[in-house]
């Protein structure tokens, strides 16, 4: 496996070795001690996780208002219910 960074060779070669790992993939994972740790992904692909991410959010929000789990009040109500709990 290419996309495959040891914590040890993050830390002799720095960003090269991301960049590297990164070369032919969107993401590389960092092993510390041979187990993997952390996954390291290009801001390209993060962007698109993330804009999946609030797609899937307003999806999610588009269904509960038509489904009629919403709550209509004020803004001094709002903020009562929210930070009493």
């Amino acid at each position: 496996m290419n996309n495959l960074i040891t914590a040890n060779d993050l830390k002799t070669k720095g960003i090269s070795a991301i960049e590297n790992a990164t070369s032919g993939d969107d993401e590389a994972i960092i092993t510390v001690r041979g187990k993997s740790k952390y996954i390291v992904i290009s801001i390209d692909h993060y962007n698109y996780l993330r804009e999946c991410e609030l797609e899937a959010a307003l999806i999610e929000s588009r269904k509960e208002y038509k489904a009629g789990k919403y709550v209509k009040e004020s803004i001094e109500k709002h903020i009562k219910r929210i930070t009493s709990a």
